[in-house]
């Protein structure tokens, strides 16, 4: 599928169900979370004429199950650097779904600046973001020598978050609601109150509002991730997203919730 030297980008799953992303060329690559099971992950990557032995490291970015609910499995059967933070290791060493395997292949971020992810390739640095898990990053990446930045879970924007997205080619965030449906959907009070009170999700209209800020001159592709399967649906994300695109030569796309999205050269 491969159909250049170039850069690539490719969503496994994007949701409340799983997630987990590829960020790579034909002959190196990384993961981002581990929310698909091994099997589905192998056969994907399969589709793509990608060998396991290609992927060079993966990176985590919080301890929810959607997250990582594969990691123990990654690292036992890929046995690849597991990068994540410090706070992050502490907790994930005694999750039971990453348990005994991940002592082996875990890799901590520096607290400050940017770690060597495939040495002389690939550098990422963590920025913290609000979200209800243990701790939650997005990833400023430099891939080669394009910046690529993710921010998945993000209860609010942060001045780094937005910082880091305005000097990147790529920026994947997040829209999980449309607002509207969630107050008018099936949803309890308090759980209505934990996907919006500032560490749960963003909203189609925070995006929308984010993408205005950090719009700039050299950003290519704004791709929209874990859109909620009760409270959105990828049209309202795109009305709205579009929007605050406007008439700039960006792609715009949202990603499927539970199936490989398109692979994206970047």
């Amino acid at each position: 599928m491969f159909s250049s030297s170039g850069i690539y980008f490719r969503s496994f799953s994007s949701g409340s169900s799983g997630n987990c992303y590829y960020l790579g060329t034909r002959e190196d690559g990384i993961l981002i979370d581990a929310g698909v099971g091994i099997r589905t992950l192998k056969s994907n990557l399969a589709a793509m004429g990608v060998s396991p032995e290609s992927i060079r490291a993966i990176l985590v970015t919080h301890d929810h199950f959607d997250h990582i609910r594969s990691l123990g499995s990654y690292c036992k059967r890929l046995q690849k650097p597991v990068w994540m933070t410090g706070t992050l290791r502490k907790a994930l060493a005694i999750n039971w779904m990453t348990g005994e395997y991940l002592a082996p292949v875990a890799k901590v971020l520096p607290a400050d600046g940017s770690a060597d992810i495939i040495p002389g390739h690939v550098k990422a640095r963590p920025f913290i973001v609000p979200h209800d898990a243990t701790q939650t990053v997005g990833y400023d990446i430099l891939f080669e020598d394009y910046p690529f930045v993710i921010m998945t879970d993000i209860g609010a924007m942060t001045d780094e978050a937005l910082d880091c997205a305005r000097k990147a080619r790529t920026v994947v965030i997040e829209a999980n609601y449309d607002l509207g449906m969630l107050r008018h959907g099936s949803y309890p009070v308090d759980l209505q109150e934990r996907i919006c009170g500032g560490r749960g999700h963003l909203s189609n209209d925070e995006c929308a509002e984010a993408i205005r800020d950090f719009m700039h001159e050299g950003l290519d592709n704004i791709f929209l991730c874990h859109l909620s399967a009760n409270n959105n649906t990828p049209e309202l994300a795109l009305e709205a997203a579009g929007k605050a695109v406007g008439d700039n030569p960006v792609r715009l796309a949202a990603l499927p919730r539970t199936s490989p999205s398109a692979l994206f050269e970047l």
